[in-house]
């Protein structure tokens, strides 16, 4: 029995609530559970802030035992400082390459891109012509 921790959704339409659930990998989504581990919600309060409320003694003693988490709780569990970043690279474009810039997990931007600055710059196309002028 494969367990993963994962939302469970509740709330009304267009106003969701979840809890954070223990679960065998094989039921529902808002089916049976394990254990009910927190909650989060992800609309905005009146402070601006998104809640989540999280049992760590009991979300560190799932993983121990080899409970796998889902994307998004994997996500809110980094954001509480339970488990660390997960790996992301920046993709170029569909089906390239890919970017092996390190990018910041929390906003999703590239880290260390340096901006050139303009007076540093020289026109180098117009430095070119000059010298196939005087070499011809």
């Amino acid at each position: 029995m494969v367990v993963r921790i994962r939302l469970s959704r509740f709330g009304c339409k267009n106003k969701p609530f979840y809890r954070v659930m223990a679960a065998n990998s094989r039921s529902p989504r808002d089916g049976k559970h394990l254990e009910v581990l927190g909650y989060y919600n992800p609309l905005p309060g009146q402070d601006g802030g998104k809640r989540m409320g999280l049992n760590f003694e009991r979300v560190k003693y799932w993983l121990s035992v080899g409970a796998q988490p889902s994307e998004p709780v994997q996500r809110i569990l980094f954001r509480a400082g339970v488990l660390p970043p997960p790996p992301m690279v920046a993709m170029g474009r569909k089906g390239g390459p890919r970017d092996m810039r390190p990018v910041d997990p929390m906003t999703g931007r590239v880290l260390n891109e340096e901006k050139p600055v303009a007076g540093n710059q020289e026109k180098s196309g117009n430095d070119e012509a000059v010298d196939e002028s005087n070499s011809a």
